[in-house]
């Protein structure tokens, strides 16, 4: 579990989604370094929350992101609240890669994207569709 502790408590209450959030409040912007170019590369992308922590992660299919492998050469980035309450968080990634935890978290996710609110536009989603997810663990510094 990652603290949101030291955050004011508006941002806190942005992060700290739940199953109930709609695709609205689900969506941020992120701000990486590019691994080659070494310049800042913006995205809008969605994050997840699940057992206390906040994740990005690429989605069913678990193809190669631009996202993924910069965060990977630099882990230090900007996430950016665009929704309601604005703010640019300073931020660390973490490559999740621990089985029981990538499982746990995943599962999460999955269970969160087929709630009604459904955030993505294919219901079911199906677990064995994200085994192969880019996932990161966001600790805000």
């Amino acid at each position: 579990m990652t603290s949101l502790s030291h955050l004011p408590p508006e941002i806190r209450r942005a992060i700290e989604i739940t199953p109930a959030a709609g695709t609205r409040e689900r969506i941020v912007d992120i701000t990486t370094t590019g691994r080659r170019t070494g310049r800042p590369r913006r995205i809008e992308i969605f994050f997840y929350r699940a057992h206390g922590a906040t994740y990005l992660c690429s989605g069913a299919g678990g193809g190669p992101t631009g996202w993924n492998a910069n965060l990977r050469a630099h882990p230090a980035f900007t996430f950016h609240l665009k929704n309601g309450v604005k703010a640019d968080l300073p931020a660390h990634a973490t490559t999740v890669t621990d089985p029981a935890e990538r499982a746990a978290v995943l599962a999460a996710i999955v269970d969160d994207l087929n709630q009604p609110h459904d955030p993505g536009t294919i219901r079911p989603t199906r677990l064995a569709d994200w085994a192969d997810s880019r996932l990161m663990r966001i600790h805000f510094t």
